[in-house]
């Protein structure tokens, strides 16, 4: 909880620390209690109603509420249609007690299998994903992950790990990589499911990155906007033929040159294209530093005129190697470039006649 509440300040977000600190210490107190025992639905709400009434705790009244209030929330959401913390505090001890269990049920080996996640860690996770995005905190995946992980170090939680940690040395991807995956398993249905975008509007922003739920999300979002324009949707036509026909040429082992060489080109189309290639890319590098996605998604369409005369004026799989492997690199170069919001290529542009 420390560790997130720390990045969620550095990031420029108010927030603070001490509760929730202090929240995270007396967050599971109230499991011992024959309150919970009995009616275990209101754990995490009885134990934000014993620290609003236990005057004991030695401190001032607001922040003896937003203790409690941090506490009571911290289980939520408990469904997708669940509310949220309604304080940051409490967001930072819910994400920090969701991340806590999944990190320790995959290091066991408890990860959900098919239909079957007997300790809710879907749920689990959907609940951080919702936090994060709804919440605007800066908490990359691979952020979150990993200090879950150290949280254990030394403990003797850890202990019970080695085992499984062995009989998974087979497999394709490290722990992390794995919490990692099921993050984004979980990103992928919140955008499909709950913010009701398209399957390949969600599938192109996450292929131009995962990590960052609240950006993965304004990204996606930009392009879902953006969308149903021409010039959009040509552009996005014409960077699915780029990816084929850089694929086939390197399934027949010929590949773009090391870096583009404006003056190898030879047709006026290419080198129309290529000459436009640097003020764009620093307009939509600036636009994206600003996350003014729609707007940089704009930019990229206004390439559309040069990018069809290329396709209709310019082979680009020639036999003369050096200008096969220059077109090839310019290509290379437009995805390169362009392909930092989303993946363009994801996104379905054909429709019925």
């Amino acid at each position: 909880s420390s560790w997130i509440a720390e990045a969620v300040k550095q990031s420029g977000q108010e927030v603070r620390p001490g509760i929730i600190h202090k929240a995270a210490l007396l967050a599971k107190t109230d499991l011992t209690t024959e309150l919970v025992k009995e009616f275990t639905e209101l754990q995490g709400i009885v134990g934000g109603l014993y620290v609003r009434a236990q005057t004991g705790l030695d401190l001032p009244d607001t922040t003896r509420g937003a203790v409690a209030d941090a506490i009571y929330d911290h289980y939520k959401p408990e469904s997708m249609d669940d509310d949220l913390p309604r304080t940051v505090e409490g967001a930072v001890l819910a994400i920090a007690d969701k991340a806590d269990s999944i990190a320790g049920m995959f290091a066991l080996g408890l990860q959900p299998t098919g239909s079957k996640d007997p300790f809710a860690l879907r749920r689990q996770a959907n609940g951080v994903v919702r936090i994060v995005a709804q919440h605007k905190l800066d908490l990359p995946i691979d952020f979150l992950t990993k200090r879950a992980l150290e949280a254990y170090l030394g403990s003797e939680a850890e202990t019970k790990f080695a085992a499984v940690a062995k009989a998974s040395a087979a497999k394709p991807h490290g722990l992390p990589e794995r919490i990692q995956d099921f993050f984004r398993e979980r990103l992928e249905f919140y955008l499909k499911e709950n913010r009701g975008l398209a399957y390949d509007v969600v599938n192109a922003a996450l292929a131009a990155g995962a990590n960052d739920i609240v950006d993965v999300l304004a990204r996606a979002e930009a392009v879902a906007q953006v969308r149903s324009s021409a010039d959009f949707e040509s552009i996005c036509s014409a960077f699915k033929r780029m990816k084929n026909i850089l694929r086939q040429a390197s399934e027949a082992g010929k590949h773009p040159a090391p870096t583009l060489d404006v003056s190898a080109l030879q047709e006026a189309a290419e080198n129309d294209l290529a000459r436009q290639i640097p003020a764009a890319a620093a307009a939509v590098q600036a636009l994206r530093a600003q996350k003014h996605y729609a707007q940089a998604l704009q930019e990229i369409s206004h390439l559309r005129p040069p990018i069809d005369t290329f396709f209709e004026k310019v082979m680009v799989l020639v036999e003369d190697e050096r200008l096969r492997s220059n077109r090839l690199a310019l290509l290379s170069t437009l995805l390169r470039e362009f392909s930092t919001i989303a993946d363009f290529s994801e996104i379905v542009t054909e429709t019925k006649a």
